[in-house]
């Protein structure tokens, strides 16, 4: 029994030493900044033809991304009628733990060929993982043994718990608080948990959730939350909650779906046969104003969320059957485009001088970061499946994310 215990305390060391973040990490939707930028990479000297599969594992299905913290890879995805919630190891693939729930969901019609999910990216904060699933249930587990220390669902409090084609917001932890827009459609609140025992802080009720997720955006010395909901782009205090502007916004189909870029003291959004957009948010006295800094109504973006990187917006347009773009970030004008019929939707990852594309039928582009023209170095054929889930760059290797598993390929 001694003897058992020392060697639990000792794993239990080793685990939070693997805990320990590093440059490489990912914790989060889009990125350690949640603005879909890798913030290091080294680019090899020669790009290979084929990239080398280190390790491949069936784990699920669904398209929410993985997240990276320390050595381990965090995962959600499906398997049969379960949502399951997975720690691999970074450098083999060998599944460290697993739990699973229950969460049988039929789908809308219109949303079968995108499958049951979860869809939501998990967030990795203080040795914790919090998942949001396509039914709405907020778990929160401990990061080293895989213990669920918390778990909310939603049915008592609205008459559906997510949106008419299934939770997609990933959840946001900023000071010490959990926020996610729960609820489903017409009926929902976006809702602020401690991040440690899971008891709601604040909340607002104004608006069912869309599909976007939210960021921080800090403006008048006041961090704000910033998301679309069902029908509007709306700011929130992230401390009490509190409304402080909101934009009529809605899409056909009711699809409000692009998470918003802060670039320097504007937002940039979009929406499905919108535009794009960019707006200031200004306080005169005790109210808070918006105002359009710029519109281009040429490129506008469907399930894609851009990456504004130096003074450059990169994205993915819906138009043309799927267009790459670039804008002037402080003006709006359009720098140049493809041809288009790129595909469905592509994830963007910027890293360094270049721009990582994953398309959804498994090709990554990578391509310079350049606001002259459009220049593809290597297009690789990553997987064996669609490909919706964004992908994670890790030093020299990049984590894909395919229809049931996941891999990792090397750079190099």
């Amino acid at each position: 029994m001694f003897l058992s215990k020392i060697a639990s305390r000792i794993y239990i060391v080793l685990a939070l030493a693997s805990q320990i973040s590093f440059a490489q990490d990912w914790p989060q939707w889009r990125g350690p900044n949640r603005d879909g930028v890798a913030i290091s990479f080294s680019a090899p000297k020669v790009w290979p033809e084929k990239l080398k599969t280190i390790w491949k594992v069936p784990i699920g299905i669904g398209h929410s991304s993985p997240v990276v913290a320390g050595r381990r890879v965090y995962l959600h995805s499906r398997q049969g009628e379960n949502e399951v919630a997975s720690c691999l190891d970074l450098d083999t693939g060998k599944v460290l733990w697993q739990d699973s729930y229950p969460t049988p969901y039929t789908m809308n019609p219109a949303a079968t060929s995108h499958g049951k999910g979860p869809k939501s990216t998990p967030v990795v904060y203080n040795n914790k993982l919090y998942t949001f699933g396509i039914t709405g249930i907020l778990s929160c587990y401990d990061t080293v043994t895989g213990k669920v220390n918390w778990r909310k669902e939603f049915s008592k409090q609205f008459k559906t718990t997510s949106p008419l084609y299934g939770s997609a917001t990933s959840p946001i932890v900023h000071n010490g608080l959990v926020i996610v827009h729960v609820g489903g459609h017409d009926s929902g609140a976006l809702t602020a948990f401690n991040a440690e025992t899971g008891e709601v802080k604040w909340s607002w009720t104004g608006d069912g959730p869309g599909y976007a997720s939210p960021v921080v955006f800090e403006s008048g010395g006041l961090n704000q939350i910033v998301t679309q909901t069902q029908k509007s782009i709306a700011g929130f205090s992230s401390a009490s909650g509190e409304l402080l502007w909101q934009i009529p916004f809605e899409t056909a189909y009711v699809q409000n779906i692009v998470t918003p870029v802060v670039y320097k003291q504007t937002l940039i959004v979009s929406g499905l046969d919108k535009g794009t957009m960019a707006i200031k948010t200004t306080k005169r006295g005790d109210k808070w104003e918006t105002e359009q800094v710029w519109a281009n109504a040429d490129v506008s973006m469907y399930m894609n969320s851009p990456v504004a990187t130096g003074d450059n917006l990169f994205g993915f347009s819906h138009k043309r059957k799927g267009q790459f773009f670039c804008l002037d970030a402080r003006t709006g004008q359009t720098l140049w485009t493809t041809t288009g019929r790129e595909g469905d939707n592509a994830a963007l990852i910027a890293a360094g001088q270049f721009l990582f594309l994953l398309t959804d039928n498994a090709e990554l582009i990578v391509a310079k970061r350049d606001a002259k023209q459009f220049e593809a170095l290597k297009k690789y054929s990553v997987a064996d499946s669609p490909t919706w889930a964004h992908p994670v760059i890790v030093g020299n290797r990049v984590l894909i994310k395919d229809a049931s598993t996941i891999a990792l390929l090397s750079l190099e």
